[in-house]
C-alpha cells in the first residue's frame, strides 16, 4: 500500500511540474526530458492546459544562437542564475531550471526589457553547457561570465556588453543602454 501510494505522489508531482512547464512555454520534447510521464498523457496534460495541441517540430539546436550580441547577454543572466542556484539550493535539477528560469523572466520584467530567451532555448543552453558545447567565460574589461564556446580565449574575451557591435546602438536609444546597464549588473552577480 506505501509503495502505490508513492507512485501516486511521485506521478502527481511530474504531472505538476508539466503544468509549471508548459505554463512558461515548454514544448513536449522538453517535458520529455524532465519527466518521467509517457509522452501520450504529456499531450494531453498541454492540451488541458493551452487549450489547444502542443506544436511540432524539432527543437533549435544551433549553439550560435547564444552567442549573438542581446541573446548572449540574457543566456548569461539565465545561465549566472542557474549556475548559482545549482551550488547553493539543494534541489533536483529540473527544479534548479524551473527556478532559474522564473527568476529569469522576474528579472527582466524587473527591467522593463522584454525576455528574449524561451524557456525551450534555456533548456538547450543548460544541456549544451552539461555536454561541454558551450561554457562561461569570464569578460576580462567588467568580470561578468558570458556563455561563450569553450576554445575561448579566456585571457582576452572582452563580453558584447563591454564592447557591443556597432548595430547595437541603432533604434534602441534609452531603452538599450537601460538594457546594456542592467544584463551587465546582473552578470556580475
Amino acid at each position: 500500500m506505501k509503495t502505490r501510494t508513492k507512485s501516486l505522489v511521485q506521478e502527481a508531482h511530474q504531472v505538476e511540474r508539466a503544468v509549471q512547464l508548459i505554463k512558461m512555454g515548454a514544448r513536449i520534447q522538453l517535458l520529455s526530458s524532465t519527466t518521467q510521464l509517457p509522452y501520450e498523457r504529456l499531450v494531453r496534460i498541454y492540451k488541458e492546459v493551452m487549450g489547444k495541441s502542443p506544436s511540432k517540430g524539432q527543437l533549435p539546436f544551433s549553439t550560435d544562437w547564444f552567442l549573438s550580441w542581446q541573446e548572449n547577454a540574457h543566456s548569461s543572466l539565465f545561465l549566472n542564475v542557474h549556475e548559482y542556484l545549482n551550488k547553493t539550493a539543494a534541489m533536483e535539477e529540473v527544479d534548479t531550471f524551473i527556478k532559474a528560469y522564473r527568476l529569469y523572466l522576474e528579472h527582466v520584467q524587473l527591467l522593463e526589457v522584454d525576455p528574449v530567451l524561451s524557456v525551450t532555448r534555456a533548456w538547450r543552453l543548460v544541456q549544451f553547457v552539461d555536454n561541454g558545447m558551450l561554457t562561461m567565460t569570464a569578460c576580462s574589461d567588467c568580470g561578468g561570465h558570458f556563455v561563450t564556446y569553450p576554445h575561448e580565449i579566456a585571457k582576452h574575451y572582452v563580453c558584447g556588453l563591454c564592447n557591443p557591435p556597432a548595430r547595437a546602438g541603432h533604434g534602441g536609444g534609452n531603452a538599450l543602454r537601460r538594457e546594456k546597464k542592467a544584463l551587465a549588473v546582473a552578470a556580475m552577480a
